[in-house]
């Protein structure tokens, strides 16, 4: 995958939307357009700040269903991406939490969306949710019958489960990849807002052998010049909130500085990989 094409630029900054309880979900508060005001509200500040793409999810619908959600669910998230689209440019990705990569393929589908993110591809993890099986052949088939060209960013050991099998990094970043025909694949701590091990984030790169790796929690504007030393690219939420805190909403100025922190890394090396890009639209 050519992340400049995608992106505009060969390291991409993503960031996350954190969508309010939808309907269905316990904390469900019971407005769409309050839903759809903070999201239109954060995408906006995410794309003033400088990243480059921007994932929506259904954060804060947990407990999570860990396979197929509810219609309902898919229904919002849908005109909620289309808002989001009437307010800015960025390539959007979507993330159907627990593990629902089918309805994140509908949904991008649907609205042209550029890529989705799914926590288990291949393989078997043991979760909160119980047991999530990897269904990469029912994903690949269903991309293929819809005809679109939705990138798959797929999460490698993702953070808040355990493998059932022995947890070898090499051998699942390369399964998922050539068993499960990932376009990209996340690396994570063991939880939203750890970093995953510089070490492992060089051996995943390695064993990736030239498919984009990003780092997919725990990134922030002291440690992304380390991270993108290893990484393609970084997908961050947690740091850019207000105090940092995940139930906060994106603060504009801490966007600002993580991305001018990742921008001075790309020049300390002598090598910007980005260009600028108009990502609000008028």
């Amino acid at each position: 995958m050519d992340l400049y094409q995608l992106f505009k630029t060969r390291t991409p900054i993503i960031g996350v939307v954190h969508l309010l309880p939808l309907p269905t979900s316990p904390r469900w508060g019971g407005s769409l357009k309050t839903v759809i005001d903070r999201a239109e509200q954060e995408a906006t500040a995410l794309a003033s700040g400088g990243v480059n793409g921007i994932i929506v999810e259904n954060f804060f619908d947990a407990p999570f269903t860990k396979n197929q959600v509810d219609p309902a669910v898919v229904s919002a998230m849908t005109v909620v991406v289309q808002r989001i689209q009437n307010m800015v440019t960025l390539p959007i990705g979507i993330n159907v939490l627990r593990n629902d990569a089918k309805s994140a393929m509908a949904i991008a589908s649907c609205v042209r969306a550029q890529f989705i993110r799914v926590n288990v591809l291949t393989g078997v993890m043991a979760t909160d949710q119980g047991l999530i099986e990897g269904e990469a052949h029912q994903l690949l088939r269903y991309r293929r019958e819809l005809g679109c060209d939705v990138k798959i960013f797929a999460d490698v050991l993702v953070k808040h489960a355990r493998p059932l099998s022995s947890p070898n990094l090499t051998v699942a970043v390369q399964d998922t990849i050539e068993r499960g025909l990932a376009d990209a694949v996340i690396l994570s701590g063991w939880a939203t807002g750890s970093p995953p091990n510089q070490e492992d984030l060089e051996l995943a790169a390695q064993a990736a052998a030239g498919t984009p790796v990003f780092v997919g929690s725990g990134a922030s504007w002291e440690n992304v010049a380390t991270l993108l030393q290893a990484a393609d690219g970084v997908i961050v939420s947690s740091s850019l909130k207000r105090h940092g805190r995940r139930e906060q909403t994106i603060d504009p100025i801490r966007v600002s500085q993580f991305v001018e922190a990742a921008h001075r890394s790309w020049n300390n090396r002598g090598d910007r990989k980005s260009i600028s890009s108009v990502s609000l639209k008028s």
